[in-house]
This record gives structure tokens, sequence and C-alpha cells, in this order.
């Protein structure tokens, strides 16, 4: 895990209130995945930890290839338990194009730009493109970071998410204007994509993935019938 965000994470649990699991434990197994792309330095990474960790920290550095942080969900409607799993990559142009396994099983894409340099936005197109071929079926949303260095581009449209007819929002990691919005819309996002994968074959893997055992289902199965109340009573 990204240092700062550790540290962050650090100061909260000395004020004694709940201990978040360190979001570097990647040894769980993550239920759902969400990828960020856009160039470096759009603030991917910054929007994270204000999500994760409801802070902001100043800092210039690129992200390094790749970072991944893990988040405990529970679903308002039903009460169910989930780990998002965040990849985060730097977007750097000598990394020109991302590695396959940073795709792989993903369940939802945001695609960020940076409104004080415009290239961020024109490679939104790139990125959308390497995503694309890779992902045809899983939802995407855009955002536009660091509004608050430049509140009057809210009154500006962008045409790139009416062209890929793409759900947008204007945030800010800063001051965090519509970051916790953008993160609930990703997540329900993928969890519709989870739960109802557009590939058959996908779909078929979810289902053999968490199904239960044969071995566990007879365990079960002798248990039940060990404790259970005696027939015909």
């Amino acid at each position: 895990m990204d240092g700062s965000a550790l540290e962050i994470l650090n100061e909260i649990n000395k004020d004694g209130e709940q201990q978040p699991h360190d979001p570097g434990d990647l040894t769980r197994i993550p239920d759902i995945k969400i990828i960020l792309i856009g160039d470096s330095a759009v603030g991917k990474s910054k929007l994270l930890e204000r999500f994760l960790v409801q802070s902001y920290r100043e800092r210039t550095a690129s992200t390094y290839a790749l970072s991944r942080y893990l988040y405990d969900y529970v679903e308002p409607e039903t009460g169910r338990q989930l780990l998002i799993d965040f990849w985060d990559t730097a977007g750097q142009e000598q990394f020109e194009k991302l590695h396959p396994s940073f795709y792989h099983q993903a369940n939802c894409c945001i695609l960020a730009f940076d409104v004080t340099r415009k290239v961020t936005y024109r490679n939104l197109d790139g990125w959308w493109d390497e995503f694309r071929s890779y992902l045809p079926d899983v939802p995407a949303l855009c955002i536009a970071n660091k509004i608050d260095s430049d509140p009057v581009c809210t009154e500006r449209t962008f045409k790139f998410s009416e062209k890929n007819q793409l759900p947008f929002h204007f945030v800010s990691a800063a001051d965090g204007t519509n970051v916790a919005r953008v993160f609930s819309d990703a997540i329900a996002l993928a969890i519709q994509n989870k739960d109802n994968p557009p590939d058959e074959d996908l779909a078929e893997m979810y289902r053999l993935l968490e199904a239960p055992s044969p071995t566990n289902a007879a365990s079960t199965d002798t248990k039940s019938t060990a404790t259970g109340p005696t027939a015909g009573l």
C-alpha cells in the first residue's frame, strides 16, 4: 500500500476508533474489482485516498506501475459484505500499454482526466480504446478532477462522455466534491456487472466459484441429519 495512506490510517488508529484493516493486505480474496485509468498525475491515487480514509495529502510523485487498495463494503439494501479491490496505475508514457492482468476480471472502470491539463482529456480516447479492447462489456464512468483549481470548468461541456454514453462527474480530491458519489456509483455498477455479467462464460465461472464444493455440501447434509429433529415429529 502507498506509504502516505498508511500514515493516515495509523493516525486514525491512534484515536481509538474502529481499526480498519490495512488496505495493503492482499492475501484477502476480493469479490469486486474496480480499475482507475488515465494519464499520470490526474489525481487517481489522491481520489482513492480521499474516499478510503477521508483525508487528503499533497503528493506529486507518480504511482509506480501499480497500487492496489482493498475496501470493505456493506451493501445497504441487503447487508451483503463485499471486499472491493481498487487497482490504480501511473499512466506514465513509458508504460505505453497496461499489462492485460490490470484489466483481467475488472467489474467497472473509472476514467479520469485533469481539467487543468487539456492533454489528459485528449488522451482519454486512447485509454478508452485500450480498455474496450480488453473489456468490451464492462461498465465505466468518466470523471473530471481538480475542479477546485478551475471552478469555471463546470460550466463547460465535455463531449467524450456523451460520445461514449458514460456517466460523468466533476470531482475534486482536494476538497472532496463528488468523490463519495463517484465511488458509490462505481461500486453499484461493479456489483451489477458481477451479479449479472453479460458474458455467459463469465457468468458460469462466477457460479462455479461461488457454489459450495460437493465435499462441503455432503458434510453439511450429514451434520443436519445427525443433529436435526427426529423424522415424523
